[in-house]
């Protein structure tokens, strides 16, 4: 649309360009504040997950830590494995919100393979149905997955993961060696590379 067809437009109806204006100017303010309000949150759970990194060791004990890591903001215990595998100097990607993530928390390279991250912060049993979901994402993703809680595993859970050799089960002793710089974690995961699934 020509410029000068636009100024006619505006000179004809200037009550309504104005609205238009001011509207166009309210969504952009309102946008703006929803980005710079999820921006400010994301920092201050990177922040709190430092703060929680740098305490983990100081606590008495791994049943002391583990305790303590499943009273946590859920939030928080994602930024903290995201900020330990970027400290291992892997590749990480952060979710642009926490909601809403289809079921993946966050994303890490780790020599050359993309893994996706579920991350569960909890005292319960975990959910086999949790691990099917992941499993399928990663199938269909074609990469690989860390399955990460502070829950206990139980056999249904531990029978669901044997159906998904693409997911590595972390938890207990090696969720302790990831946060705290170990990478001893490493040696739990698996291989080979899964193939993309495709539909049919």
């Amino acid at each position: 649309m020509p410029v000068d067809l636009i100024a006619q437009m505006l000179w004809a109806h200037p009550f309504q360009a104005a609205v238009l204006v001011v509207l166009v100017l309210l969504l952009a303010l309102q946008s703006f504040g929803l980005f710079t309000a999820r921006h400010r949150r994301h920092r201050r759970y990177q922040e709190q997950a430092a703060r929680a990194l740098q305490r983990l060791p100081q606590l008495r004990d791994d049943a002391a830590r583990i305790v303590w890591l499943r009273k946590m903001n859920p939030y928080v215990f994602e930024e903290m494995l995201l900020s330990a595998l970027s400290a291992q100097g892997h590749r990480i990607k952060r979710n642009a919100s926490y909601s809403g993530d289809g079921g993946v928390d966050g994303q890490v390279w780790i020599d050359g393979q993309r893994w996706l991250i579920q991350a569960k912060r909890y005292a319960a049993t975990l959910s086999a149905a949790h691990v099917s979901d992941f499993g399928l994402l990663v199938r269909r993703e074609g990469c690989r997955g860390l399955f990460i809680h502070t829950g206990r595993t139980g056999a249904v859970c531990r029978e669901a993961f044997s159906h998904y050799p693409a997911i590595t089960l972390i938890s207990g002793q090696n969720l302790l060696m990831l946060l705290s710089g170990d990478d001893r974690w490493q040696h739990s995961r698996k291989q080979p590379a899964p193939r993309r699934s495709t539909p049919r």
